[in-house]
């Protein structure tokens, strides 16, 4: 399976809770960090939510 990495660039204060759990449930803590994750339709779901705050890197 193809990976995918996901980088936090703004922080989730003061955005909607579900935003906030959606951040949360990808592993991301710190802005700048980055997570490796499956590619999988539930994964781009996750990142289309919160696309505003996160980055995909090739």
């Amino acid at each position: 399976m193809t990976m995918i990495k996901i980088k936090l660039v703004k922080s989730p204060i003061g955005k909607p809770e579900t935003h906030k759990r959606t951040i949360e449930a990808l592993g991301l803590k710190k802005i700048g960090q980055v997570v490796e994750k499956n590619d999988t339709p539930q994964i781009r779901g996750m990142i289309h939510q919160v696309s505003y705050m996160v980055e995909v890197i090739d």
